[in-house]
């Protein structure tokens, strides 16, 4: 029997037109942790110029890595955000779970409480977002009891996704029936959303409609994750324990990333040329160079 000289990994990728594991990392790229010392990073979002922006959760703040490598403070105190999304005016948009709440701050740190409650009852805890090119604001209100809350009411009988209309000033819920909505990241064409129930360690996509409503929920894959990210080749970036998980638009395991973290949050890609992988895991933040760029919208 003659034995093919490719593996069937790379025949498999070649038929379907889409980015193999030997593609996605830089030649001789490794993972390297610039910046430590935090308490628990997350929400990790670049702006439009590539600088990226993450918080330090507990410690209610929100950090800058620069162009040029180096650290800043953008903002402390911050709501104690979580997720972070830059929109198109370079605003940021960020959960702020101190309070359940939506921001918006512009950049000269002015900040926009936006929602704070749905059908006159406080949110779970907004947790992460993704801005589609319309503007439509869709982000997942999961449940986890903070120590810091100050608040008598207990967790709504849905944890669910929303879908905010900034300029009709409406909240829509469009996914009601997942145990704990977390990670949350759309294509840049508008099509399709992909929604992780971490509790469940499913991830879904679903097809989204020209007024934002979404339609024909299925399975990506088995597994679930805390935040997400989308490359230029539509393929789909999960974290969880085993670091940053990478999955092509079939739905098949492709790479994996390792932190070393006991816990790897969340993740984006930024630098000047939007290449760079950055990582938010436990107490660091890390990056590793990519022979791919993230999505960007059309």
């Amino acid at each position: 029997m003659r034995t093919s000289l490719f593996p069937r990994a790379f025949l498999l990728s070649l038929v379907l037109g889409t980015a193999h594991a030997s593609d996605i990392l830089a030649p001789g790229a490794t993972l390297e942790k610039v910046a430590s010392g935090f308490n628990f990073t997350e929400g990790p979002a670049a702006d439009s110029k590539g600088n990226v922006y993450f918080t330090d959760q507990p410690n209610d703040r929100i950090l800058i890595w620069t162009l040029d490598n180096q650290l800043e403070t953008f903002m402390t105190p911050c709501g104690r955000a979580n997720g972070l999304y830059f929109d198109r005016n370079d605003h940021l948009w960020a959960c702020a779970d101190e309070k359940n709440q939506l921001w918006k701050i512009d950049p000269d740190k002015n900040v926009t409480i936006l929602l704070d409650k749905v059908n006159g009852k406080l949110f779970n805890g907004p947790n992460d977002l993704w801005i589609s090119p319309k503007g439509h604001v869709y982000f997942t209100d999961p449940y986890y009891k903070r120590a810091y809350w100050e608040r008598e009411q207990d967790k709504l009988e849905v944890q669910g996704v929303y879908l905010f209309l900034p300029d009709l000033e409406e909240l829509h819920p469009v996914i009601e029936d997942l145990l704990q909505p977390n990670g949350i990241i759309g294509t840049p064409d508008n099509k399709i959303l992909y929604v992780s129930d971490i509790r469940d360690g499913k991830t879904y996509a679903y097809a989204i409609q020209e007024d934002g409503t979404l339609q024909d929920k299925r399975l990506f894959c088995e597994m679930g994750s805390d935040g997400m990210t989308l490359d230029e080749e539509g393929n789909v970036y999960l974290t969880n324990k085993e670091g940053v998980t990478v999955f092509n638009q079939h739905g098949e395991r492709i790479e994996n990333i390792p932190t070393g973290a006991s816990w790897t949050a969340n993740v984006c890609f930024g630098g000047a040329d939007g290449k760079t992988l950055f990582i938010t895991a436990m107490d660091g933040l890390y990056a590793i160079s990519m022979n791919i760029r993230g999505a960007r919208s059309q």
